[in-house]
């Protein structure tokens, strides 16, 4: 998080992209406010159901506090990236008839990992929608909003902005909350890093690599990321399965 201005009260930024309960706050020159009350993963959670709830940017109940970050998602190093993974696992699972996939704004809670926040992806197999290790959670005004528990897989892409978040706090909330499968990829640099961490005992493994490719154990095939240059000299993304 980047706090770019602060108003002269007692508006509160920490530089690891935490902020307090009660704070009026600018996060990338847009205001947010944390309202008293939210001081746990369900007060939060009412917040997000509420009208006063930011309508853009990204804010999670991460380990204990709120995390915002109010920046734009860039085109090609998170958008384009996201949207290719997503593509080819939504065509797979829906083909094989895996279970569902969701792209990024459907909201993940898990109490025991103090988590509530929306990933870039999530995938539930048909066995663990069958299952007690989630719950889907209707909305108000009916419909699914929220699913609480531990999906099979959960996608994040990287931004200059949440680099701490992907690569350590989610790295142990995600494998607290039970998720088999982190999938974590960094576009911002020529050099493209894309990882499949899996459940252990005590922490994520990284899945090995063997020339470029990666075993998923969730959805029992291997893959591979790559990037191109268009003809326009833009990142071009291709997730190779086999």
């Amino acid at each position: 998080m980047k706090t770019a201005k602060q108003p002269a009260n007692k508006s509160t930024a920490l530089a690891n992209g935490h902020v307090t309960s009660g704070s009026q706050v600018f996060v990338n020159d847009v205001h947010i406010h944390i309202p008293g009350w939210v001081v746990n993963i369900d007060s939060f959670r009412r917040w997000v159901a509420s009208e006063d709830f930011p309508k853009t940017g990204n804010v999670w109940w991460l380990s204990g506090g709120v995390w915002a970050d109010m920046s734009k998602e860039q085109a090609f190093s998170h958008l384009d990236v996201k949207g290719t993974i997503f593509a080819v696992l939504y065509s797979l699972v829906k083909q094989d008839k895996l279970g569902r996939i969701f792209t990024g704004g459907f909201l993940l809670t898990n109490h025991g990992a103090d988590l509530s926040g929306t990933p870039d992806g999530l995938y539930l197999s048909r066995e663990t929608m069958a299952s007690d290790r989630i719950r889907p959670i209707t909305g108000a005004d009916g419909g699914v909003i929220e699913v609480q528990g531990s999906p099979d897989m959960v996608l994040e892409v990287v931004s200059d902005s949440s680099v701490k978040k992907d690569h350590v706090t989610l790295l142990e909330a995600y494998w607290a909350a039970g998720i088999a499968e982190y999938w974590l990829v960094d576009a911002r640099s020529d050099t493209l890093r894309f990882e499949i961490f899996q459940h252990g005992p005590k922490t994520y493994k990284r899945s090995p690599k063997k020339h470029g490719w990666m075993t998923s154990k969730v959805f029992g095939k291997s893959f591979q990321l790559i990037v191109e240059k268009d003809a326009s000299g833009y990142p071009e993304y291709s997730l190779e399965v086999r």
